[in-house]
C-alpha cells in the first residue's frame, strides 16, 4: 500500500486493516486476531502470525468469548467479521465477558448502515445505539479508509473496549489529505468550515455531506461539515462550539436508525448542557426494515439522499431568515 493517499483517491478499508494488524503484530507479540469466518483481509496477519490468529467459523458468540479470555491473560484481542452479527447475535458476551471486566478487545468490522445489498438482516442499523449502551465501550464509525488504519493503531494503547464501524470496505474514497487533521479518538474533525448551519455525520455519509455541502455553497449558504467519528465520548465541546458558531442550526444525518444514533447522542449533549438551538433535524433510516437495493437506492426510498440532506439545509437557512 502506497504511504501516501489524497483526497478523492480510492482505497480499501479492508486492506488497510489486514496491513495494519501484520505491522502492529509484529511489534506486539501479544496481539491476536479473532474472526467469525471473514478472514479473507486478514491473510498477512494470518500468515505471518498462525499462532496468534484464530477462526471459528459462523460463531460469533464464541469469537467474543474467546477474544475476551484471551485479553483476561493479558494480550490484546482485535475482533474481526461482520458488525450485524457481532453487534447483535454477541451482544451478551460483548457486555459481560468484554465491557464488564473493561478487557482490552477491539471489535473492527463492515456492513455499517444500509449498504452491501445485502438485505435486512445483514444490515447493522441498531449497532451504534447497542454498543454506545455498554459501560466501558468507545464506540466510532469511520467514513475514511485512511483513518482506518490510525484509529486501530491508536486503539492498540486503550486499556478498554472500542468498537469500530465501517461499510463494506471493499472501495472507499480517501476523503482528508495526509496530515490534514489531528486524528484522536474522542475529537471530531471539522471536515469543511461554515457559519450558516453545522452538518453532523459520520461513517460513509461524510462523503455524501460533503457534496450537500458543495451544492448549498453554489447558492451562497456556508455549510461547516463535522465527521463525528467518535460517538463515544462524543466531543462535547465542538457540538457546543458549533451551535454558537453557526447560529444554533444543526442537522444531522446518519446511515443508521434516526432514533439511538449520532443525533440522539448531540440530543443528549445540547440537552445535559443547555444549549439553545433554532432548528435541529435528523436525517436516516427510519423505523423500517430497509429491504434490498444500492446504498443510493435505499438512502434516497428512506429520505436521506443527497437530495434530502440539501434539501434539510435548506429548511435550516430558511428558518434562519424568517426568524
Amino acid at each position: 500500500m502506497p504511504e501516501t493517499f489524497t483526497f478523492g483517491d480510492m482505497l480499501s478499508a479492508r486492506s488497510v486493516i489486514g496491513e495494519t494488524l501484520a505491522a502492529e503484530g509484529a511489534k506486539r507479540d501479544n496481539l491476536w486476531v479473532l474472526t467469525p469466518d471473514i478472514g479473507a483481509t486478514l491473510v498477512e496477519f494470518r500468515d505471518t502470525f498462525p499462532d496468534r490468529f484464530i477462526d471459528v467459523g459462523l460463531a460469533e458468540q464464541a469469537c467474543v468469548g474467546i477474544a475476551a479470555g484471551l485479553a483476561y491473560d493479558g494480550n490484546i484481542s482485535v475482533v474481526s467479521g461482520m458488525l450485524p452479527f457481532l453487534s447483535m447475535r454477541a451482544l451478551e458476551q460483548v457486555r459481560s465477558d468484554v465491557c464488564y471486566p473493561n478487557l482490552p478487545v477491539k471489535i473492527i468490522g463492515t456492513h455499517g448502515g444500509l449498504v452491501g445489498n445485502g438485505g435486512s438482516t445483514h444490515y447493522a442499523v441498531e449497532d451504534l445505539s447497542l454498543m454506545a449502551s455498554l459501560t466501558n465501550m468507545t464506540v466510532t464509525s469511520i467514513g475514511d479508509p485512511v483513518m482506518v488504519g490510525e484509529v486501530l493503531r491508536q486503539s492498540m494503547e486503550m486499556s478498554g473496549p472500542i468498537y469500530i464501524r465501517l461499510a463494506v470496505g471493499k472501495k472507499d474514497k480517501v476523503l482528508y489529505a495526509p496530515g490534514e487533521h489531528d486524528i484522536r479518538i474522542g475529537r471530531g474533525i471539522v471536515a469543511r468550515d461554515g457559519s450558516d448551519v453545522t452538518l453532523f455525520t459520520h461513517g460513509t455519509t461524510v462523503a455524501q455531506a460533503l457534496d450537500a455541502a458543495d451544492e448549498l455553497a453554489k447558492e451562497g449558504v456556508s455549510v461547516r461539515v463535522v465527521d463525528m467519528w467518535t460517538l463515544k465520548p462524543i466531543d462535547a465541546e465542538l457540538v457546543i462550539r458549533s451551535a454558537s458558531e453557526t447560529d444554533g442550526r444543526f442537522v444531522v444525518l446518519e446511515d443508521h436508525l434516526t432514533y439511538g444514533g449520532l443525533a440522539t447522542r448531540i440530543s443528549d449533549v445540547v440537552t445535559d448542557n443547555g444549549v439553545s438551538l433554532n432548528s435541529f433535524e435528523r436525517l436516516g433510516i427510519p423505523q423500517v426494515y430497509a429491504g434490498f437495493g444500492d446504498d443510493e437506492e435505499l438512502r434516497n426510498k428512506h429520505g436521506y439522499g443527497l437530495v434530502h440532506t440539501v434539501d434539510a439545509l435548506r429548511r435550516a437557512v430558511q428558518t434562519q431568515e424568517t426568524s
